[in-house]
C-alpha cells in the first residue's frame, strides 16, 4: 500500500525543504563531533561549515513562515543535535572562526592585523551610515570584524569589541537573509562599533613601547582624518591605500 506524504505540490516542496533542514542539521551535529574529536583539520572544518551555516540561511529564511523555530522544529522531529543548534542558531560561525585567537598559530600582533581591524571597523560603521541594514550585508561585516579581533593576542576573550559582535551575529544568525535592522537597531550596532573601536584604539600598546605603536597610532590618525571627507562626500573610500603605506613602511624599517 502506497501512503502519500502530500496532496499537491506546494506540500511536496514543503516536505522536500523540511528533508534539507533535517540534512543541514544532522551533517552540523557530525562535523561538530568531528572537530571536536580531531578528526577533521581546522582548515576543512571551518570551510564545510561555514558552507552549511550559508545553506542553513537560505532555507531557514525560506520556512520562516512554517518553521518559526528551529529548536521546536529538531524536538518536534526528536534529533538530539544541541552541536548544531549552537552553531547555525546561537553562533552563526564556525568554531575557529569564533575562537581564532586560540586557534592561532602564533597569536601575535602585528600592524598588519590591527590595520585588518582598523578597516573591518570603519568598513562596518560605514554601510550603516550608508543605510545598508539588511541581514545579509551587516553578518558577513560583523563575522569578518570578529574574526580579525580574534587574530589579536593582546587583546583578552572578554574584550568589549569580541563579546558585542558575538552578540550581534547571534541576533541577525535567528533573523531571515532579507530581514533588515529597525532605525533603532541599526543606531545601537553602530553604536557598539563605535564604542569597540575606541576600546580597541585605547588596548594597543603604548607609542614608547614598540615600533609597532607607531605604526598603528599613524593609521588610526589616517583613518580618524578619512572618515571626515567620507561622510561630506558620501563616498566610499577604502583604507587599501593607507594599508599598503603602512606595510611599505613597515618593509623599509626592517630593510633598516
Amino acid at each position: 500500500m502506497e501512503v502519500k506524504l502530500w496532496n499537491d505540490k506546494r506540500e511536496r516542496e514543503m516536505y522536500e525543504n523540511f528533508a534539507e533542514l533535517y540534512a543541514i542539521i544532522k551533517a552540523t551535529e557530525k562535523l561538530e563531533k568531528a572537530y571536536v574529536r580531531d578528526i577533521i583539520n581546522s582548515s576543512d572544518y571551518e570551510t564545510e561549515c561555514q558552507k552549511l551555516i550559508a545553506h542553513f540561511k537560505t532555507l531557514a529564511s525560506a520556512l520562516k513562515d512554517t518553521v518559526p523555530s528551529i529548536e521546536r522544529f529538531a524536538d518536534t522531529y526528536k534529533m538530539d543535535c544541541p552541536a548544531a543548534i549552537n552553531r547555525l542558531v546561537t553562533s552563526g560561525v564556525p568554531a575557529t572562526v569564533e575562537h581564532r585567537a586560540a586557534a592561532a598559530a602564533t597569536g601575535t600582533t602585528s600592524a598588519a592585523t590591527v590595520a585588518e581591524c582598523v578597516q573591518n571597523f570603519i568598513t562596518a560603521m560605514d554601510s550603516l551610515k550608508l543605510n545598508m541594514v539588511a541581514v545579509d550585508q551587516v553578518h558577513p561585516l560583523l563575522s569578518d570584524l570578529s574574526a580579525s579581533l580574534n587574530k589579536l593576542s593582546i587583546l583578552p576573550p572578554d574584550f568589549e569589541g569580541k563579546t558585542k559582535m558575538r552578540e550581534w551575529i547571534s541576533r541577525l544568525s535567528k533573523m531571515g537573509a532579507s530581514d533588515e535592522l529597525t532605525e533603532q537597531q541599526s543606531r545601537q550596532l553602530h553604536f557598539d562599533l563605535e564604542s569597540s573601536y575606541n576600546s580597541f584604539m585605547a588596548a594597543l600598546p603604548s607609542s614608547d613601547n614598540s615600533l609597532f605603536s607607531s605604526w598603528a597610532i599613524w593609521l588610526a590618525g589616517r583613518v580618524n582624518e578619512a572618515t571626515i571627507p567620507l561622510q561630506a562626500q558620501n563616498v566610499q573610500q577604502p583604507l587599501d591605500g593607507a594599508v599598503m603605506r603602512l606595510q611599505s613602511k613597515r618593509a623599509r624599517s626592517f630593510a633598516l
